[in-house]
């Protein structure tokens, strides 16, 4: 897939070092991006850049530090001038029972998900103009409900939330504020942590195309949403999981 309106655009990305982040950070280079993208992970997050090279840009920021998002995001007007495209992708999905989890837990995961999604649209959209595009990544599990998840699905139902009425306040400028919500993602982490042989199996019973989502799927759904063959969504909410989540 080649979008030529995404060629020397500046494109802000947080959790890029690894999975959806890091495929989404090597789609937009394909594409002649300019890409700066931020990650806890600083091995990762350096070894990806070196890897890539050109322009792609890498920053270590704790997205819990408000102070940190705002000098990060600085950098970057002051290289870019102006920034085109900002993708939230940074998010933990710990499984926690009810009774197990505590408040702190709690306002670290939504501290994660959900503030710093507020912080980076806030800071982000300072220098954006029109034609902008702000892409959140939610989850289809605000949909399914799994159990243990209860505090990260009511993180992705506020990041739904946030993008809808985004959408309202930053359209007059022509920026654009929409959701990807993958179904289940077969990155490293998932396949190491999470996904068995029966796991494999319930994802394609549940899906309506069985074939295992990977990352570099999510990465072309963020593409369309950045690029001007989406200009006419906005407010709206991409199901990316092969029919999981169809009724």
């Amino acid at each position: 897939m080649l979008l030529e309106d995404l060629r020397g655009k500046a494109v802000l990305l947080t959790g890029g070092a690894q999975g959806i982040g890091a495929a989404t950070v090597q789609a937009f280079q394909r594409q002649g991006a300019i890409t700066y993208f931020c990650d806890r992970d600083l091995r990762a997050g350096r070894k990806l850049a070196q890897q890539l090279g050109g322009d792609v840009h890498f920053t270590r920021v704790d997205l819990t530090r408000e102070a940190e998002i705002r000098s990060w995001i600085l950098q970057v007007r002051r290289q870019a001038r102006r920034l085109d495209v900002l993708v939230n992708n940074a998010a933990r999905d710990p499984r926690i029972e009810l009774e197990k989890t505590t408040s702190h837990e709690w306002d670290a995961l939504f501290a994660t998900n959900l503030r710093a999604c507020f912080l980076t649209c806030r800071e982000a959209a300072r220098a954006m103009g029109r034609g902008g595009s702000i892409i959140n990544l939610a989850s289809i599990t605000f949909h399914a409900g799994p159990d243990r998840m209860s505090a990260y699905v009511a993180t992705k139902g506020g990041v739904l939330g946030l993008t809808r009425s985004l959408a309202r306040e930053l359209g007059p400028r022509r920026i654009r504020v929409n959701t990807v919500s993958p179904g289940w993602v077969m990155t490293e982490r998932q396949l190491r942590e999470f996904v068995t042989p029966a796991v494999k199996r319930h994802i394609r019973r549940s899906q309506c195309v069985p074939d295992l989502i990977q990352p570099e799927e999510i990465a072309d759904a963020i593409l369309f949403l950045a690029s001007d063959a989406s200009r006419a969504i906005t407010g709206q909410e991409l199901l990316v999981d092969r029919g999981w989540y169809h009724s």
